[in-house]
């Protein structure tokens, strides 16, 4: 299911895709409990295809369902990291981003929305969309051999 393309949520307002938004964000809030980290989950890694996808990025001040998002603009500055994934946990990947992205979608009222974002939302937000189109950070990664395990990475003292 995390290979396949999501489709477009036609009804907003829709008992299921209120109870979708719901899943994602109790599913979301157990993993950070559990795991210490997280702050994105696309609705795929919860066995949905619709194009959903939840934030809860206490650092940015962002948190909330983005419906139908699509980037609409995107820098050509990069940044590279090493990027995190709820769908393998243990395993982190090195990929290069587009540090600043406008992103127009749909909120949990129905109303339209964009935001810019930059640097970490910026990064956070095209792991999520890439989701939604079937793509993993894995298929992202800057080389062949951009992959550490997670405590590596926090033995190395979590490097950018």
């Amino acid at each position: 299911m995390l290979w396949e393309t999501c489709q477009k949520v036609e009804d907003v307002s829709s008992h299921d895709t209120r109870s979708l938004i719901g899943d994602l964000k109790d599913t979301l809030a157990a993993f950070r409990k559990a795991n210490g980290f997280g702050r994105g989950i696309a609705a795929p890694q919860i066995g949905k295809l619709h194009r959903v996808i939840y934030v809860n990025m206490q650092s940015g001040g962002f948190e909330g369902a983005l419906i139908n998002p699509v980037i609409v603009r995107q820098d050509d500055r990069r940044i590279e990291l090493w990027d995190g994934c709820f769908s393998f946990p243990e395993l982190l990947v090195r990929v290069s981003r587009a540090a600043r992205i406008d992103v127009e979608y749909v909120d949990e009222q129905g109303q339209k929305q964009t935001v810019a974002a930059e640097d970490d939302l910026s990064e956070l937000l095209q792991h999520e969309i890439d989701h939604l189109d079937g793509i993993l950070a894995v298929q992202r990664a800057v080389s062949p051999t951009a992959f550490m395990t997670r405590k590596e990475w926090e033995r190395a003292g979590r490097p950018r």
